[in-house]
């Protein structure tokens, strides 16, 4: 092994992952971007467009991963246990797949209409991805830990609000929608939505170990 493959081993931790990790970050807010402007646009051509670019956002979200896990196998040195950065990583690319599965199934299902509780959901898919993102951003320093922990409590809001509009808006279904196949329609997609939520708060959970551990 030569003498630079040996330094590579302890090269500072701030050089590798961090990036990684705040390049995912960005790129859930540009998925969750383009998702609130597929759901509120009204031209159909224009929200094909979207959902492809959010299937593309979502494969650049696979390569960052997978550069990750491979740091992950190259360096002895890490900024936190290697267990967190494995979850962290695979928190965050969970959150990119769901906001893809929604898309897609609102794609595949030819899901016209798009209501009023598919707009907040996506709505706060976006707002939990931005303070995912200012977490992440933190982790360099953390010594602005109340920063950090305010985000993680945004996110868990977020998380107790989309339980709530998903379940009022499958309960209206039930109530009013009288055909089965579209009822089935509107609850997949919802329940994308709503596990993409779901998943934000996982991510939040993980940088909150990350902190306990840490700080």
């Amino acid at each position: 092994m030569s003498l630079n493959s040996i330094f590579q081993y302890f090269v500072p931790k701030d050089r590798k992952f961090f990036p990684l990790f705040e390049q995912a970050s960005t790129n859930l807010i540009k998925l969750g971007e383009t998702l609130v402007e597929a759901v509120n646009t009204t031209d159909t051509d224009k929200q094909a467009e979207l959902f492809k670019e959010i299937e593309k956002l979502e494969h650049v979200g696979d390569g960052i991963t997978h550069q990750i896990y491979l740091e992950l196998s190259k360096n002895f040195i890490t900024p936190f246990d290697r267990e967190d950065i494995h979850h962290l990583a695979d928190a965050l690319d969970d959150i990119a797949d769901y906001i893809h599965g929604s898309a897609n199934r609102m794609a595949l299902y030819r899901v016209v209409t798009i209501t009023e509780p598919i707009k907040k959901l996506a709505e706060l898919i976006l707002q939990a991805c931005v303070d995912l993102d200012k977490a992440i951003h933190e982790l360099r320093n953390l010594k602005n830990i109340r920063n950090v922990a305010d985000s993680l409590i945004r996110i868990n809001s977020v998380e107790n609000q989309a339980d709530y509009i998903f379940d009022q808006a499958v309960a209206d279904l039930f109530e009013h929608e009288k055909d089965a196949i579209t009822l089935i329609k509107y609850k997949e997609v919802l329940a994308a939505l709503e596990t993409a939520t779901d998943m934000c708060e996982d991510a939040a959970n993980v940088l909150e170990n990350i902190l306990v551990k840490n700080a």
